[in-house]
C-alpha cells in the first residue's frame, strides 16, 4: 500500500506566535550578534525587551569560542571590513559545525563586489534564516543564480529598498529553495518563506523606516526566536511580535521618529496575546 501523504502543517496563529514569545522568555536565549556599528545598541536594547541576553562580539580570535556558549548567532554585513569578514566566515562555519542556529542579514547586497562577495560566501555556510528588504533579497537572488538579477540590480539604494516586498516574494521564494534556508522578507507587508510555504505578515507602522537600525534590530530578534523555534515559525513569531510593537510604538510618537526605538522597547517588554491580536495579522499563502 502507498502511504498516505503527510498531513499539511498548521497555520501560524496568533496564539502560537505569543507561545513561542513565552519560550523566548522562559529560556532568556544568549544571542551572538556580529553586527554594525550604527545597530549594536537598538539591537541590544531590543533583545533585553525581548527578553534574550544579547552579546556584541566580532574579534576573530574569540568568535569561534563564543558561537560554542551562544545559543544563535546574528551576522549583519552593514559595515564590513577585511578582520570583520573573516571573523563573520569563522562564526558562520563554528555554527554549522556545531549545530547552532544562525541568520544572515546581507545588508546592501549587491551595492559593491565586497559586500556582495562577503555575502554570497556567508550564504554557502547555511544560515537558518535570511533576513533583508526587497532590494537585498532580490540582489541576493541573483547573486546565487536562484532568480534573475535585472530587477535586483535596480532595486536598492545602498541600504534602502527601492521596491516593495511584493515585487520580491518570487526571489525569496527562489532563494530560499536553492539555498535551502528560510528567507524572511520585510517591507510593508511581510514574507516568510521556506520555498514550499509562504506567510504574509501584516503589522508596523510607516514611521519605522525613518529611524535607522530597526530592520538590524528585527535581525537580532528573529535570532532570538530561533534558539526557541524551527526557522520558519521562529521568522514568522519575530516579524508579528515585532511588527505589532512597532504599531503601538509609532501610534505614540505623532510628532515623529525620534523617540521609536525607545518605545518600541517599552512595547516590546509589554508584548501579550491580546497586543498580538490586535496589531498584527497572519495569512498563509498558497504557492
Amino acid at each position: 500500500m502507498t502511504a498516505p501523504p503527510p498531513s499539511p502543517k498548521p497555520a501560524p496563529t496568533i496564539a502560537s506566535v505569543a507561545a513561542t514569545l513565552a519560550a523566548l522568555r522562559a529560556r532568556r536565549p544568549l544571542v551572538h550578534n556580529i553586527t554594525n556599528y550604527v545597530a549594536m545598541t537598538v539591537s541590544a536594547n531590543v533583545l533585553l525587551s525581548l527578553g534574550a541576553s544579547p552579546a556584541m562580539v566580532h574579534a576573530g580570535e574569540e568568535v569561534e569560542d563564543f558561537v560554542g556558549i551562544a545559543d544563535a548567532l546574528v551576522i549583519n554585513i552593514g559595515t564590513l571590513s577585511g578582520p570583520w569578514i573573516e571573523a563573520m566566515l569563522r562564526a558562520a562555519a563554528a555554527a554549522d559545525r556545531l549545530g547552532k542556529p544562525w541568520l544572515l542579514d546581507p545588508v546592501a547586497a549587491g551595492a559593491t563586489r565586497l559586500r556582495s562577495d562577503a555575502a554570497l560566501a556567508l550564504l554557502r555556510l547555511k544560515p537558518a534564516v535570511v533576513r533583508g528588504n526587497a532590494g537585498e533579497i532580490m540582489a541576493l537572488a541573483g547573486l546565487a543564480g536562484a532568480a534573475s538579477t535585472a530587477a535586483g540590480a535596480e532595486a536598492s539604494r545602498g541600504v534602502d529598498s527601492l521596491a516593495g516586498s511584493e515585487a520580491a516574494v518570487a526571489a525569496a521564494v527562489a532563494l530560499a529553495r536553492q539555498a535551502g534556508t528560510v528567507v524572511a522578507l520585510t517591507g510593508e507587508t511581510d514574507y516568510v518563506t521556506d520555498g514550499t510555504r509562504l506567510i504574509a505578515i501584516t503589522g508596523g507602522h510607516a514611521l519605522m523606516p525613518l529611524s535607522t537600525a530597526l530592520g538590524c534590530a528585527l535581525s537580532a530578534a528573529t535570532g532570538a526566536f530561533l534558539a526557541v523555534a524551527p526557522p520558519l515559525d521562529a521568522a514568522v513569531a519575530a516579524l508579528a511580535v515585532y511588527g505589532a510593537a512597532g504599531a503601538v510604538a509609532g501610534a505614540r510618537c505623532p510628532g515623529g521618529a525620534g523617540h521609536l526605538p525607545a518605545e518600541l522597547c517599552d512595547a516590546l517588554l509589554a508584548m501579550d496575546e491580546a497586543t498580538l491580536a490586535a496589531q498584527a495579522g497572519l495569512t498563509e499563502i498558497a504557492l
